[in-house]
């Protein structure tokens, strides 16, 4: 950090910080670490979310105070313009509840624009951070050019009025700085928190009855199309015997589909979401993790998914399709296999290929890995924009 980044990061007691979220803020491990670590250096914080039936307007999580807007518009139908007319009703009250903050910590293209207004309205005593997730114009599955167009219209019309871009792969990062003509985005990963995997784990053999000698595949993390599940089913469905099985933790769309599978086939296993405080244990209980995402938006081929790093950072061996960013990790260490492509064949012959693979070496390769890909590491890097924020506000 440099001599002025320090002098900013020393004054940052008294700054007010609202990390927006478009979400009801009950499972988003990202905002909440972020929130943790801006916590702990010093600045007060908050997160503003969506209100959901059953879920509290105000309420304390891990230490962190969230507020929750309540939409009346939120049961109304999912037609377009009505969709737009809750966006407004979210963002009218957001603005109001954002008016006493310092740093406006946006994350996702949906809440930017709220950011940037707020920062208007306030004749630019704000700041604005915009996190950006994913490759926000093209990330919802194979899109029109128009659509992705319209998006980028809208990303390009706001984010050169935010005050720091943060995004969550280097792919994304030089997309964003040639795209926009932007200084190159910082990025801050999405690692958990290091931590020693001491001693054996086996949930998944002691809940589900898996068998000492079935070789266990994890997939792990949102249900939904895009991620490669179907090919995960149809792969282990067509398997001869039973030695090697796969276990599905998590919730989405197409849980139903699994579920059905899971009660008709002898080797694939399904088991609900657990919380993230347990998550690494059950992770830990795996011997491959897969992250079989398809490259059907520019959003999944330059990813650099949650479930990556927690397989890095809990010891199973990656099995990974044919993305940019693990590729780039898994050639400077050993920790898995990347295949070729992302079709059903390039899978059954990865599943193949990583049984062979040295699992002392794994295990040494990875102890290396998760020392540097952990969340204690990218924290320095949110710090680091925090603290060049605080100086433009000093010194302006």
């Amino acid at each position: 950090m440099s001599s002025n980044a320090v002098r900013g990061a020393e004054s940052a007691k008294g700054s007010r910080v609202c990390l927006v979220v478009l979400n009801e803020f009950t499972n988003d491990s990202r905002v909440l670490k972020e929130a943790l670590s801006l916590k702990g250096a010093g600045y007060h914080v908050q997160v503003l979310a969506l209100h959901a039936h059953g879920l509290p307007l105000q309420e304390v999580i891990s230490g962190i105070p969230v507020q929750r807007i309540k939409l009346w518009t939120r049961g109304w139908s999912k037609w377009k313009p009505v969709q737009i007319l809750k966006y407004v009703e979210f963002m009218l009250k957001a603005l109001f509840q954002c008016r006493s903050f310092d740093v406006l910590h946006c994350n996702d293209l949906d809440t930017l624009p709220v950011g940037v207004l707020s920062k208007w309205m306030h004749l630019g005593r704000q700041r604005v951070v915009y996190d950006a997730h994913e490759f926000e114009i093209d990330c919802d599955g194979p899109a029109s050019r128009g659509h992705i167009r319209a998006k980028a219209r809208l990303e390009g019309t706001f984010i050169h009025h935010a005050d720091a871009v943060i995004t969550v792969s280097a792919s994304i990062a030089k997309a964003y700085r040639r795209i926009y003509r932007i200084k190159t985005p910082a990025l801050v990963l999405n690692c958990p928190p290091y931590r020693e995997m001491v001693g054996s784990c086996n949930r998944f053999r002691e809940e589900l009855g898996i068998r000492a000698d079935q070789k266990i595949f994890l997939y792990q993390g949102g249900l939904s199309p895009g991620r490669g599940i179907e090919k995960i089913l149809q792969a282990f469905s067509e398997m001869p015997g039973d030695d090697v099985v796969a276990v599905f933790m998590g919730y989405g769309p197409l849980e139903q589909m699994i579920k059905f599978a899971a009660a008709n086939t002898k080797n694939i296993y399904c088991r609900a979401a657990v919380s993230p405080l347990y998550l690494l244990d059950y992770t830990a209980s795996a011997d491959f993790g897969l992250v079989f995402i398809e490259k059907n938006c520019k959003s999944y081929a330059w990813c650099l998914p949650n479930k990556f790093f927690e397989y890095l950072m809990a010891g199973p061996a990656i099995l990974c399709s044919n993305l940019v960013e693990p590729r780039v990790i898994m050639r400077q260490f050993e920790v898995g296999l990347c295949v070729t492509g992302d079709t059903l064949e390039d899978l059954k012959a990865g599943i193949t290929q990583i049984m062979l693979m040295n699992n002392l070496i794994v295990a040494e390769e990875g102890a290396m890995a998760r020392r540097i890909y952990c969340w204690d590491a990218q924290e320095k890097s949110l710090l680091d924009v925090y603290a060049n924020l605080r100086i433009q506000i000093i010194e302006k």
